[in-house]
């Protein structure tokens, strides 16, 4: 009865008056994935699963994944649903391990979506006081959503007290964390250009700026002469051949052109000056000919000169002529970022509106006080800007092209698209505007360390390891280049920067270090809101009359960015732990939570808070494409719960290579669920045939099993090795693909259907078959314990089956499987011994096809081998044939591998009723004419006794 076809379908009960050892299993055969997850999920959390875990984990080394906070904002999507379930397969695989894995869920709830939420709710003019109270309120019914979405994804963990950034004690933490960098001497104020979106009324985080394509009219524009003499002798000339003329520049902003105070050359670039229809005019010399074939101009070089000799050198602004309140000139300053690749090797500087335009005019001694700074916060230049005050620079650009043209200062205009910074939630392009902002300094040395904080935070890279390890040079470059940290915003749903501002020096309170804490520990009493009903005088006493309070509030990424102060260090100290072995998110978060988290930890203890960093891709469709409302091609996590089970989600998951893009379709999904299906069979079978085994009275040692068990034993724990070692380096999609081989190949397309003869035939309670039970035993808890990270659902409910009374895989260990003497040479013995059986049954195919034989228990088989394995075959004897499922095997030794063939023939014996195999000795015993005399040892006398298999 242990034929092919048979295997596929193991509860099959052949048409037999003969019993045979068929049992059943309270584990189903469908998993009916949706209606049954809800249960465990109910169960987990009224049993208290997570507790029992922690419990149970009590005094072992403690591995602490820190959770990167999602937003308090929306439903779950599948995006949230890949980081959640990778970062609940680490922790349960570690738990598994025997560490005492902690999982603290965290939300991130300040910050500016939740502030618009209120605002399209219930308008923009309501009081502060209202707006925290309403942001609070919508943050926590928002987190009680997403919270019900992870769960319901099978994700274990500390769901009754998970931290949030607007719990009183993580604010008041973050501003403790806030004074100890100034006391550090990190912090400081000044204006500087920052990311400036006008729709948010806020500087952002380098994290909040996306890119995209953007169409902007260029401009060429020519900066008269106004120090001609100096001019000429700049380019070894007496004096200039021509009055007119000037310096061109080129731009794709035109609207920081009425806030221009100086212009860049390069010091190493040659400037040729050209005489040309539209005067002399000054030019890179790599660049002089593209640039007249632009301006339909003909021209012959004067002179030339390297950059350095024009320093200094001054031109009056393009819109002089157009206005008098343009009547000021520009000087040249040297820049080495200024480039030939495009334009004309000048470029113009307007310090308000560019870090190097910033930068460059600064340390050439320009104070901010006379930094021209005429964009507002909303994107309108003011009123008193002349001749484009009140106009949206949008708006603006296509009338100062006119302008220009009207001064004779416009050499060409075209229009440009180019890549070009968008706030990634408004999707509307944003500007570098010159604020007075709070900073954290990248190059500033603090008191207490010689190394700045890009050092420090460079050095902590390199003691990080990182999953992928593109991951390590990818943040390296972004904290090696990034300029300082703008930490304030313009907000009220935020985290106060607790200062007292002297209002005429702008000076902060001698006792400002004291006074944070003395807010702190009011905000910890009854949140950020304390800071705003706060009268300064309770706190500075006769002070209050010369200090305002800072209405700045800190950027949301400093609040995500130092829960490793005010988290594990803080409100969850007791079950977490400083540092924490591993940060794991989405590719994005190497510019955000990667990054403030890296920056507030060196500033805060000079190292990273991480000893691990492991990045995830994104989501995309089966052609790979981002999943968007606008292709309608997005996946929602819960319909496919619903539909399919979330176990198929988990196991989607964790089949995909998670360090590149992961693909989802409806024919993927399928894929995913036949996988599922063949591991759900084995389990079945496993379970179904241990349903009569009691492992406390019925299990055998080692030493009493057949070499057949003892392999399938050596096999499980080679297994185990390996998929240790992927969970080891976090690697989820290599455990897969080969626990599915296993299950597939080495139990199903060989143990297991080999065993069917033994399982299924000898005495109950005789030692093949006890043998053979205790192997299967172990391989199921070794399997379940396996797959128990990703298949958490299944794991579990298989786990109940094979240990009643029991209340969770999840308070286990991986198993420890007996040891077996001489695994090695076994393994190798019955590698040979699969290879020839591989052979057999291509031919047994082969006659089947031809219709030679039915069955391949109807087949009689002639094996010609050679060597080593001859030798394994041999070592088999008359077990040989229930290993080749065939009636019948005999063994022929020959010289060489090219010797090798295998002979098949239909059996001329009739078929035993109760096992199917054709032997000699079917009906030798008159009352069961349909028995072999196997069969009717096993029945009605003392059993068969089996060597190997």
């Amino acid at each position: 009865m242990s034929d092919k076809k048979a295997s596929s379908k193991p509860d099959a009960k052949p048409q037999s008056k003969y019993p045979v050892n068929l049992l059943d299993t309270p584990f189903p055969m469908r998993g009916d994935l949706p209606k049954r997850e809800p249960a465990w999920v109910r169960e987990w959390q009224d049993k208290k699963i997570y507790e029992k875990i922690r419990a149970a984990s009590q005094g072992r080394e403690k591995f602490i994944l820190h959770d990167g906070p999602p937003y308090a904002n929306g439903d779950i999507h599948l995006g949230h649903a890949v980081n959640k379930i990778l970062k609940d397969m680490i922790v349960k695989a570690r738990n598994l391990a025997g560490f005492d894995a902690v999982y603290v869920p965290g939300w991130d709830c300040h910050g500016m979506p939740i502030e618009i939420q209120i605002e399209k709710q219930f308008g923009k003019s309501l009081p502060a006081a209202e707006v925290m109270q309403k942001a609070r309120a919508y943050a926590t019914e928002q987190i009680e959503k997403q919270k019900a979405g992870f769960r319901r994804l099978g994700v274990l963990g500390d769901w009754d007290n998970p931290y949030k950034t607007m719990n009183f004690t993580n604010e008041a933490g973050e501003i403790r964390a806030l004074g100890k960098i100034l006391e550090k001497g990190y912090v400081f104020r000044g204006l500087k250009p920052v990311n400036w979106c006008f729709d948010c009324g806020s500087a952002l985080a380098e994290a909040e700026v996306e890119y995209k394509d953007k169409t902007d009219p260029t401009i060429d524009v020519m900066f008269a002469f106004a120090e001609p003499e100096k001019t000429a002798q700049a380019f070894g000339l007496v004096e200039l051949p021509k009055a007119e003329g000037g310096i061109v520049i080129w731009t794709t902003t035109p609207w920081t052109i009425p806030a221009n105070q100086a212009l860049n050359v390069n010091p190493e670039i040659v400037y040729s000056l050209v005489d040309t229809p539209r005067g002399l005019l000054i030019l890179a010399e790599e660049r002089v000919e593209e640039c007249l074939k632009n301006y339909g101009l003909t021209g012959t070089t004067v002179a030339t000169a390297k950059g350095d000799k024009l320093a200094n050198l001054r031109f009056h602004h393009p819109l002089a002529s157009a206005h008098p309140g343009y009547k000021r000139t520009a000087p040249v300053y040297l820049g080495e970022y200024v480039t030939t690749e495009t334009g004309t090797g000048i470029v113009h500087s307007s310090p308000a509106y560019g870090v190097e335009d910033f930068v460059s005019c600064k340390e050439h001694g320009l104070a901010d006080s006379d930094i021209i700074n005429p964009v507002m916060g909303d994107g309108r230049y003011v009123e008193s800007l002349p001749l484009f005050g009140g106009l949206s620079i949008w708006k603006a650009n296509p009338q100062i092209v006119e302008a220009l043209e009207g001064a004779k200062s416009l050499l060409k205009s075209e229009k440009y698209t180019h890549s070009y910074m968008h706030c990634w939630r408004h999707k509307t392009p944003i500007i570098y505007r010159a604020t007075s902002q709070w900073f954290a300094g990248m190059d500033v040395k603090p008191n207490d360390s010689a190394k700045t904080l890009r050092e420090t935070a460079l050095e902590g890279i390199e003691a990080t390891a990182f999953y992928p390890s593109w991951g390590k040079q990818r943040l390296y470059s972004m904290i090696a280049n990034r300029p300082d940290w703008t930490l304030s915003r313009q907000r009220q749903w935020g985290v106060p920067m607790a200062f007292f501002v002297h209002k005429e020096t702008g000076d902060l309170h001698p006792r400002t270090l004291e006074l944070l804490e003395e807010v702190a520990k009011r905000v910890e009493v009854s949140g950020i809101e304390a800071w705003q009903t706060l009268d300064p005088s309770d706190l500075i006493g006769e002070d209050a009359n010369m200090y305002e309070k800072n209405r700045d509030t800190l950027d949301v990424w400093f609040d995500s960015g130092t829960t490793h102060w005010h988290v594990l260090r803080g409100s969850h100290k007791d079950s977490l732990q400083f540092p924490a072995d591993l940060y794991l998110e989405g590719s994005d978060q190497h510019r955000g939570w990667f990054h403030s988290s890296l920056l507030t930890a060196s500033m805060l203890d000079g190292r990273p808070p991480y000893n691990a960093l492991l990045t995830h891709g994104f989501t995309v469709d089966g052609e790979g494409r981002k999943m968007s409302k606008s292709l309608g091609n997005g996946v929602d996590p819960h319909e496919v719960s619903n539909r399919l089970g979330a176990e198929i989600i988990r196991l989607w998951i964790a089949s995909t290579d998670y360090s590149g893009e992961l693909a989802i379709s409806e024919e993927i999904l399928k894929r995913v669920t036949e996988t599922y299906r063949r591991i759900r069979n084995t389990l079945r079978f496993l379970l179904a045939n241990l349903s009569d085994f009691d492992f406390e009275k019925d299990a055998l040692p080692v030493e009493d099993w057949l070499e057949l068990d003892r392999y399938a034993i050596a096999l499980a724990q080679n297994l185990q090795d390996d998929v240790l070692a992927h969970y080891e380096k976090y690697e989820f999609h290599p455990v897969v693909s080969k626990l599915a081989t296993f299950c597939s190949e080495d139990l199903g397309g060989f143990y297991l259907d080999v065993l069917k003869d033994r399982l299924y035939t000898t005495k109950p309670d005789s030692r093949e078959r006890r043998a053979a039970q205790t192997a299967l035993y172990h391989i199921a808890h070794g399997l379940l314990r396996l797959i128990a990270p990703y298949l958490s659902f299944t794991a579990e409910e298989a786990y109940k089956v094979l240990k009643p009374g029991q209340d969770t895989i999840f308070t286990e260990v991986y198993h420890a499987y007996p040891k077996v003497p001489n695994a090695g040479d076994l393994l190798d013995k019955w590698t040979l011994v699969r290879s020839a059986r591989g052979d057999v049954t291509k031919a047994l195919e082969e006659a089947r096809t031809a219709n030679a034989i039915g069955s391949s228990l109807q087949a009689e088989v002639e094996v010609r081998a050679s060597g080593a394995r001859y030798d394994a075959l041999a070592s088999l004897g008359a077990d040989l044939k229930f290993v080749l499922i065939t009636s019948a095997a005999a063994l022929v030794k020959v010289e060489s591998e090219v010797d090798e063939s295998v002979e098949v023939a239909a059996s001329k014996y009739l078929k035993c009723e109760r096992c199917w195999h054709y032997v000699a000795d079917v009906g030798a015993n008159a009352e069961h004419p349909g028995l072999c005399g196997r069969c009717f040892s096993n029945l009605f006398g003392s059993g068969e006794t089996r060597g190997a298999a």
